[in-house]
């Protein structure tokens, strides 16, 4: 069974870092996306970040505006999405999600396909 685990939030303050960290198990082909998204109390889930476990291609939302890094080490499954620069409104729950295939346009796949999800970390930045 697919499992993703996300970990590493937390409460931060305006202008700090935090590091999330995506763990997935339970399958063993190698070709798949990791997807980042947010959803912040009363608003739609939206799409971070993505990257590729083929050739490792990495895409971002333009609210990142370059403050978010993500990567992957794929010996462990394990994507990590590198947060800085963090403002109040990048408050919400992160998860991970998972789409099984190969790409190298990872934005491509919607939130429909993403077939696994993470429970969710929630990251609260006080201003």
């Amino acid at each position: 069974e697919v499992q993703l685990v996300e970990s590493g939030g937390g409460l931060v303050q305006t202008g700090g870092s935090l590091r999330l960290s995506c763990q997935a198990s339970g399958f063993t082909f190698d070709d798949y996306a990791i997807g980042w998204f947010r959803q912040a109390p009363g608003r739609e889930r939206e799409w971070i970040s993505c990257i590729s476990s083929n050739d490792l291609s990495t895409y971002s939302a333009d609210f990142v505006e370059g403050r978010f890094d993500i990567s992957s080490d794929n010996a462990v499954k394990t994507v990590h999405l590198r947060m800085s620069s963090l403002k109040p409104e990048d408050t919400a729950i992160y998860s991970c999600a998972l789409w099984q295939g190969v790409t190298r346009w990872c934005p491509r796949i919607t939130l429909d396909e993403y077939t696994y999800w993470g429970q969710g970390t929630q990251v609260t930045v006080s201003s």
